[in-house]
């Protein structure tokens, strides 16, 4: 078993794949090719927005769209510092000071209610992450901003391409939207590349000048830019990948549902106060929620357990692969420590207890069950110690798989 298993999807867009390939071998365009376009319109449809910008990666998405708003020396950013590091890296790269706001405990995502206070007349943008394959909530972060007057709200949707909020896709909540094709991203290519996305002419205009150098005819440089093209090979392999994008977005969420609905067996209210399960302990063991009017890809399903490192040795002993996401908050790591204002408690609580189990959309039904096993087998050693064995939330769990 694989943490995320990429050789199913290859081999069902084999024929697809080696077309694309070959067409770009073929036509040797290979920086700035017509699949580059192609892609670019394909995803713009979709996502429902005027303009989609291929870039280098999705940390350069961020960074020239910062750039793109002009984000420099003496400006501030409020963000997240329950991330990867790539969405503070870009504002410190700029010479500017990333504000971190704390998360929402159940969720992981920036807590829109506490980033009013943190606004400063030096804020320049907000940087709200969608986290776990789910969206903010951006129409009370778009609704802040707006009261603000200068301050653009930006989407980092590294992980939640192809998700909804109040039926609106992932980027497409908010001025710009950036996302990210690594591979293990729900749509991934087999390198890097990223995109932004936005409905301004005039920021899309200002991120294709900065993707080339800042040019806007050959050698005539307008603005001061970088290297982020997104290479015509990557382009096409996201090209042999889209025809079968939906169907795996619609079967991330039935297996992301399916976690839930099996570990919900073990979690849920008890009626029997005498339970040695998981659903008694008080160590508990507990789920990321989805918010209503949302969806989520499932980029990650990820759980919060007590003794992660115990639950993580016992279960890599048993041939389970997990990953934890994110171990460290931002403004506690060693190059970010000076920045921020206030303690985050909720994001070092959830750093310390977070663990990612396999997922992805062919995750076979076997495996995920295999998973919930151990996983449950291994909470009980940590939560019940020396009452280990059968417990009645495994025969929950049994009666429910049996029931269907």
């Amino acid at each position: 078993m694989q943490f995320i298993d990429l050789t199913v999807q290859q081999e069902a867009i084999r024929e697809e794949l080696d077309r694309r390939i070959a067409a770009v071998l073929s036509h040797g365009q290979y920086i700035m090719g017509p699949e580059v376009q192609e892609l670019e319109d394909v995803l713009r449809d979709y996502v429902g927005v005027r303009h989609c910008i291929t870039v280098s990666s999705g940390t350069d998405a961020l960074l020239i769209s910062l750039m793109a708003l002009g984000v420099g020396p003496g400006d501030e950013v409020i963000t997240t510092p329950f991330t990867f590091i790539s969405t503070a890296e870009v504002i410190v790269l700029l010479g500017a000071t990333p504000v971190f706001v704390d998360v929402e405990r159940d969720t992981g995502l920036i807590d829109a209610e506490l980033i009013e206070e943190r606004i400063t007349p030096r804020t320049k943008a907000i940087i709200p992450v969608s986290l776990y394959g789910q969206i903010p909530d951006m129409n009370r972060i778009n609704e802040i901003a707006a009261r603000h007057g200068d301050v653009t709200v930006i989407e980092d949707a590294a992980q939640s391409f192809g998700a909804t909020y109040h039926g609106r896709r992932s980027c497409a909540v908010s001025t710009i939207g950036c996302t990210s094709f690594f591979p293990s991203k729900p749509l991934g290519c087999y390198g890097d590349g990223g995109a932004i996305f936005t409905n301004d002419d005039a920021i899309a205009d200002a991120a294709r000048a900065i993707r080339v150098h800042g040019q806007k005819k050959r050698y005539v440089h307008m603005v001061v830019g970088v290297g982020g093209r997104m290479d015509t090979l990557q382009c096409a392999i996201v090209l042999a990948k889209w025809p079968r994008f939906e169907d795996e977005v619609r079967r991330r969420g039935s297996i992301g549902q399916r976690y839930t609905d099996l570990l919900g067996a073990a979690t849920g209210p008890c009626v029997d106060t005498a339970s040695v399960c998981a659903r008694t302990s008080p160590k508990m063991l507990t789920l990321m929620k989805v918010r209503p009017s949302r969806s989520s890809v499932y980029a990650q399903y990820t759980v919060v357990v007590p003794d992660r490192d115990t639950v993580w040795s016992r279960l890599t002993a048993d041939g389970i692969p997990t990953a934890v996401h994110y171990p460290l908050p931002i403004n506690e790591q060693p190059a970010y420590r000076t920045f921020g204002r206030g303690p985050t408690p909720v994001a070092a609580w959830l750093a310390r207890r977070v663990l990612s189990l396999p997922m992805g959309p062919d995750l076979a039904p076997a495996d995920q069950d295999r998973v919930v096993e151990k996983l449950l087998a291994a909470y009980a050693f940590v939560a019940f110690p020396g009452r280990q064995g059968t417990t009645n939330c495994f025969r929950h769990l049994c009666a429910k798989r049996a029931a269907g």
